[in-house]
């Protein structure tokens, strides 16, 4: 195990450790029903492929499961909108979604579906901690640039492995071993969607790329910000593709530690990002013009494969 690895794998178990709400109920069904509907509509909007992968859960996990998406969703959101006031807006809502008690608001369906998933699914409040903290280190210098890759697997952790350790508790998972499989995916998938959006994260003024591997490459920020994808920069991606496929295929096999109802669900999910990856390559590693993506039919036609290796 790498020094980054082991690092990150005692986060998760100080956070497993953490203080676990306990299991409470909400008596007015149908608020709580709109509640979660509005977060299902939110996943839909916001992320194509994590509904769909969710969509093969149960339908008790599914909604869930796209609360938590809805709860990350709306994080990450009051720091990406850039306002003078972001900082006291995410203060303020990780004290509403982290309250033990639910929202008295009936305008705050997020926070009362995400009440209801944590407390039902009994998630660990500090990996919930840990996420908010993650997306915060957008709103500071520090955030803007990341020395080396043991440096951006940190950032990594916090804002994609630890949702992968509450999903966990949601489908439900046989034991410790499991969580530094979980981790490697969480890292994966968050290096997928720093390879994706390198042209849309640097024209907010940030590049999650390692700047030393950037070097490595005869690379600088003013090379980021002209876009030209000439050798070095193919070569560079060549490289951060190889090691993201690694971790994937690093990752894979803590599937078998889930709950059987959720592991073609969460194959999906690892198998359809990991897709992206194709797509860079398919288009010259262009990720300054174009969003890379898996179109719908890319996605149905995969889904027989998953399912067997999901078995």
């Amino acid at each position: 195990m790498l020094p980054w690895e082991r690092r990150l794998v005692a986060w998760a178990h100080e956070g497993l450790e953490s203080h676990a709400p306990e299991a409470s109920v909400w008596n007015d069904s149908r608020r709580l029903r709109l509640d979660y509907e509005y977060c299902e509509r939110l996943t839909r909007v916001h992320s194509r492929t994590f509904y769909l992968a969710s969509g093969l859960l149960p339908a008790e996990k599914r909604r869930a499961v796209r609360a938590l998406y809805a709860f990350c969703r709306i994080s990450d959101d009051l720091v990406d909108r850039a306002a003078e006031d972001s900082g006291a807006s995410l203060s303020a809502w990780r004290q509403l979604a982290l309250d033990t008690s639910p929202p008295a608001s009936d305008d705050q369906p997020v926070a009362l579906a995400w009440w209801d998933t944590r407390t039902r699914h009994r998630i660990p409040v500090r990996y919930a901690e840990q996420l908010i903290e993650g997306v915060a280190r957008d709103l500071t210098p520090e955030g803007m640039r990341y020395a080396s890759f043991e440096d951006l697997t940190t950032y990594c952790y916090r804002v994609a492995s630890t949702v992968g350790l509450m999903s966990m508790h949601i489908i439900g998972f046989s034991g410790v071993e499991a969580i530094p499989y979980a981790i490697k995916l969480g890292v994966a998938l968050q290096m997928t969607n720093i390879l994706r959006d390198v042209g849309e994260d640097q024209r907010a003024c940030r590049i999650y790329l390692p700047q030393d591997e950037l070097a490595k490459f005869a690379l600088s920020d003013s090379d980021i910000a002209r876009g030209e994808v000439d050798d070095r920069w193919r070569a560079f991606m060549r490289f951060q593709i190889t090691r993201t496929r690694e971790l994937y295929s690093e990752a894979m096999p803590g599937i078998s530690f889930l709950d059987p109802s959720g592991r073609f669900a969460i194959q999906a999910a690892a198998e359809l990002y990991r897709a992206i990856l194709q797509d860079i390559e398919a288009h010259d590693y262009d990720v300054f013009g174009r969003r890379a993506h898996v179109g719908a039919w890319g996605k149905v036609r995969r889904l027989p494969g998953i399912w067997w290796r999901a078995r």
